[in-house]
C-alpha cells in the first residue's frame, strides 16, 4: 500500500484528491493539510511514501516544502501555474512528479505510483509546452518502428490517460496496454511515460 500526505489550501480540491487517492485499490492517503508548515511537520512524523504538494500554500509554499522533504520524501507537485520556472524549481530541488490541476484522476493516481517507483512524472501537457520550443525533431520514419496498435497507445499516453484508461478507450485489457508500453519503450529507448511523450512529439506522432 503507497501511503499519502496531500498538501493544498483550497478545501474543495483537497478534498477532491483524497477521493480520487483513496479510491484506488493500492493507494491510502494518511493526512491531508492545508499549510506547508504543517505538511512538513505531518510528513516528518508520519513519513508517507510519497507527498502531494500544491506550489501556492499558506506559511510554506510548495516548493519551500519540496526543498525540506526531497530526497528523503518523494514529492509530487500539483500546480495551476504550471511555468517553466516552477517547473524546472520544482525539478531541481528533487521532485518526483509535476502535475497541473486539470490533470485526470487517472494520472493523478499514476503520478503517485511513479513517485513510489523513484520514477519522475510530468504532465504531458507541459512536457510538450516545453519540447515545442527546445527540442529538434527526431529522423523522418521513425515512427515507423511501432505498429498501428502501439502508436494509438503512444497518442494516448500523450493525452495523460492512465493504463486504466487506455485500456477503455481502446478497448483492450490493462495487460495488453501495459504489454504495449513496454514494446514501445524497447524500441524508442524510452524509460518512461515523459519520455514516450517527448519521442512523440519529436517523431510528429502528436501534434504540439
Amino acid at each position: 500500500m503507497i501511503t499519502v500526505l496531500v498538501a493544498e489550501d483550497q478545501d474543495m480540491v483537497r478534498a477532491g484528491f483524497r477521493l480520487i487517492l483513496e479510491a484506488q485499490p493500492d493507494i491510502s492517503v494518511v493526512a491531508d493539510v492545508a499549510d506547508g508548515l504543517t505538511a512538513v511537520q505531518r510528513a516528518r512524523e508520519l513519513v508517507p511514501d510519497v507527498c502531494l504538494v500544491d506550489v501556492r500554500m499558506p506559511g510554506l509554499d510548495g516548493l519551500e516544502v519540496t526543498r525540506q522533504l526531497a530526497p528523503h520524501t518523494r514529492v509530487v507537485v500539483v500546480t495551476t501555474f504550471d511555468s517553466d520556472e516552477v517547473l524546472n524549481n520544482a525539478l531541481d530541488l528533487g521532485a518526483c512528479g509535476f502535475l497541473t490541476k486539470d490533470a485526470s484522476p487517472g494520472l493523478l493516481a499514476e503520478a503517485v505510483r511513479s513517485a513510489a517507483r523513484g520514477d519522475v512524472l510530468v504532465s504531458p501537457q507541459v512536457v510538450l509546452r516545453v519540447l515545442r520550443r527546445s527540442v529538434p525533431p527526431v529522423a523522418n520514419g521513425d515512427a515507423e518502428m511501432l505498429t498501428p496498435r502501439e502508436l494509438d497507445v503512444v497518442r494516448q499516453v500523450s493525452q495523460g490517460l492512465s493504463n486504466g484508461e487506455i485500456a477503455g478507450a481502446l478497448e483492450v485489457s490493462v495487460s495488453s496496454v501495459k504489454a504495449y508500453l513496454a514494446s514501445v519503450q524497447a524500441k524508442i529507448g524510452a524509460r518512461n511515460r515523459v519520455e514516450i511523450v517527448a519521442w512523440a512529439f519529436r517523431a510528429h506522432v502528436v501534434a504540439g
